[in-house]
């Protein structure tokens, strides 16, 4: 059996790098925590080297108006409320592609993510609030939500170098529900008084959007249009604007690319290499996007920018604090910056780990988590890193010297979770080589997907159609363990009867086997044969319907391929 690939050159290759929307995101984000921690130190830099023009310089106003009406914000406001509608327009795309084509695809996997994303959340604030109670500072309890998926993915990559991969998927979907529910808390508790005409109006727009999206309407400037009316009606209405981003996001579909779509893209492909013109061009542009979903478009084209631009702008206009012995002596003894940095150091991993292991207790182990405990405690540890949306709830909450003690708390909670989060994953890595796998690698099940899916009216299939259990071999003609594979698989599908699926691919390798295209091509052409006869699906005997084996009794295919080992075409 071969599951060599040929390249372009015609010569037969081992492996390739492959790569996906999920591995490309978690790359982008992973790159951007050094620019992101960059543009922290600037504003720190910046703010203590000349407080004034630091202050000065992002409280300036911009307007934007259109005859009598319009919107004046300064450039803070235009960084927290504008640019950062697109972050979470980013936040949303991601977290319906994992609906969609992901972990969470399939339902009952959304359950731990959900619980230890809202335990993770819920923890921290109980604890910022027992230490806030009576203080007057109980309003800033968002403050100690969300995990920054920026700063925990960077991190992980420096600590957690020897972590298996399923623990920055299992981070990520954790940090997508927090930001969706931090986004729900900020527009519920942190809006101000609501103007219910322009909250219609907002409304309004997203309902149009959604008919639009039922229809596949693509039409980028149109969507970008209502976009922007929604955000300003929300603006108006006193609902933060960026619940606007996120809401885009989710309703915006992810599938993989239809092999009738792709044809049809090759097919264009093909006549303007014929004939090239503009028209053509054109037509081989539109179709190649057509075959792409919209939340991959979308991702490809924001997701760079909301993690090298606005995330790092938004550090550096939120994140200058004057630092000084009297503010840090003030800060370390504030309940607000206690409670943020306690809420995030010791109530993130404790929310985690716990309701991640309650509810695989509580399942009976129908429910686990995709890494072992040891895995999960290090990704509960560097979940306890809150930055851009605490940030972001920091200023919608508090003013004056309780902002710099908040930013403050924040600050030192990063620091303090990649110490933890690097003793952890340090002790870890002390473990016995026996023990070390089953701690960072548990006994979880992974998905695992088809490059290209099954497709019953194209591929050579034995066996039903939708049995839970699908083998694919990828075969050549000449090959010799190809032809040793034919009876593992023949006991196989006697075996499992109707719980498996055997697919036969063609795979000639032409740079080995001389004849194998051809001996590929001509089977495509089943031989011709006596009328009512063919072969046997489950015994490969050829003969006349019903099989005459005594063994089967299954009605034959009415032809079959030339090999033994490939079902009937």
């Amino acid at each position: 059996m071969s599951m060599e690939t040929t390249d372009y050159m015609g010569q037969t290759s081992c492996g390739d790098d492959t790569r996906s929307p999920l591995r490309d995101f978690l790359r982008t984000e992973t790159g951007s925590a050094a620019v992101l921690v960059a543009a922290a130190l600037v504003a720190l830099v910046w703010a203590n080297a000349a407080p004034s023009a630091y202050e000065t310089f992002w409280e300036t106003h911009l307007s934007v108006r259109l005859g009598s009406h319009g919107i004046s914000l300064d450039l803070r406001e235009w960084v927290n409320s504008g640019l950062m509608t697109l972050f979470f327009l980013v936040v949303g795309l991601e977290a319906r592609r994992e609906f969609d084509m992901g972990e969470l695809r399939e339902r009952r996997r959304l359950a731990l993510p959900v619980v230890a994303g809202a335990s993770g959340m819920l923890v921290p604030i109980a604890i910022y609030l027992a230490i806030n109670s009576g203080h007057g500072t109980a309003n800033g309890w968002g403050a100690v939500m969300s995990t920054d998926t920026a700063f925990a993915l960077g991190m992980l990559a420096v600590v957690g170098r020897h972590m298996p991969p399923g623990l920055r998927v299992f981070l990520l979907t954790i940090t997508v529900v927090d930001d969706f529910l931090a986004l729900v808390v900020i527009a519920v508790f942190y809006s101000d008084h609501i103007a219910v005409p322009a909250l219609l109006v907002a409304i309004a727009m997203f309902a149009v959007v959604v008919v639009l999206r039922r229809f596949r309407v693509r039409r980028g400037p149109l969507y970008a249009l209502l976009g922007v009316v929604a955000w300003v009606a929300l603006l108006k209405s006193g609902v933060d604007p960026v619940v606007i981003g996120l809401a885009m996001g989710l309703i915006t579909y992810a599938y993989p690319a239809g092999r009738d779509d792709l044809e049809r893209a090759t097919g264009l492909f093909r006549l303007f290499r014929e004939q090239p013109t503009p028209e053509l061009e054109r037509d081989v542009r539109a179709g190649i996007a057509s075959a792409i979903s919209p939340n991959d478009r979308l991702q490809r084209m924001y997701h760079p920018w909301a993690s090298y631009a606005v995330v790092p702008l938004f550090a550096l206009a939120n994140a200058g604090l004057h630092l000084s012995g009297e503010q840090l002596a003030r800060a370390f003894t504030s309940p607000v910056a206690l409670g943020i940095l306690i809420g995030y150091v010791v109530g993130k991993p404790l929310g985690i780990v716990a309701s991640t292991a309650l509810t695989s207790a509580l399942s009976r182990g129908r429910i686990r988590p995709p890494v072992g405990w040891g895995a999960v405690t290090a990704g509960g540890t560097l979940a306890g890193v809150g930055f851009t949306v605490s940030l972001l709830i920091a200023t919608l909450a508090f003013d004056g010297t309780t902002l710099e003690d908040a930013k403050t708390g924040i600050l030192s909670a990063v620091v303090c979770s990649f110490i933890v989060g690097r003793l952890v994953t340090g002790a870890i890595g002390l473990l016995p080589p026996q023990i070390r796998p089953r701690v960072l690698f548990g006994r979880a099940e992974t998905i695992v997907d088809l490059s290209v899916p099954v497709d019953p009216d194209r591929d050579h299939l034995r066996g039903p159609r939708h049995a839970p259990v699908t083998v694919v071999e990828y075969g050549d003609y000449e090959c010799p363990y190809c032809g040793q594979a034919e009876l593992v698989v023949r006991e196989l599908l006697g075996a499992f009867g109707d719980e498996v699926r055997y697919v036969w691919r063609h795979l000639p390798l032409t740079d080995v086997h001389t004849h194998a295209q051809l001996a590929a091509e001509a089977s495509g052409r089943p031989p011709r044969s006596r009328a009512g006869t063919g072969r046997c699906t489950t015994c490969s005997s050829v003969t006349r319907a019903p099989c005459a084996s005594t063994t089967c009794g299954t009605t034959p295919a009415r032809s079959a391929s030339t090999s033994p080992a490939s079902p009937a075409t």
